[in-house]
């Protein structure tokens, strides 16, 4: 199921592009309003997700680095190793694969992850993520629910 890895690539691509056009284009600490709940943002965070550690003093840049691409090591190992019916969770692991590979870029380059969507509602804000947060998220949501259905008859244990 390495055939989905172009899927990775193309988050990796998109998640990158956006970034720099965000750079480009917005202003840090000036929100541009796109709609009624939808502001773009400029942020950088050093943290994870929720800017979790963002204040650790620098050590958490190389640490989430390491854990990233740990993680990712291991997801291309489980790709390799899915059968060819496994389509829902090669997707989900490819999605999961790109955005943190989209985000340690950032790391390595910039020392912290670009983040632009600010969703907000009556004054409440979601934290401020990007497009490898996005595939990140909706990857896991992938994987969880295949996880939950049951296997279809002659794809299990083989």
């Amino acid at each position: 199921m390495l055939k989905w890895l172009w899927l990775s690539f193309g988050v990796i691509v998109l998640d990158q592009i956006t970034k720099r056009i965000a750079e480009y284009q917005l202003v840090q600490f000036a929100p541009m309003e796109i709609l009624p709940f939808l502001n773009f943002a400029l942020v950088y965070n050093q943290g994870a997700a929720f800017s979790f550690l963002s204040d650790a003093g620098g050590w958490q840049r190389w640490f989430f680095t390491a854990l990233a691409l740990l993680v990712s090591a291991i997801i291309v190992w489980w790709l390799y190793r899915l059968k060819r019916g496994e389509t829902g969770t090669a997707i989900s692991l490819a999605l999961i694969l790109g955005g943190a590979i989209g985000n340690v870029i950032d790391r390595i380059l910039h020392g912290h992850v670009i983040d632009f969507i600010d969703v907000h509602y009556v004054g409440y804000h979601w934290p401020t993520f990007n497009i490898a947060d996005s595939a990140i998220t909706i990857g896991a949501v992938i994987l969880i629910a295949t996880s939950l259905m049951p296997a279809r008859p002659g794809t299990q244990g083989t």
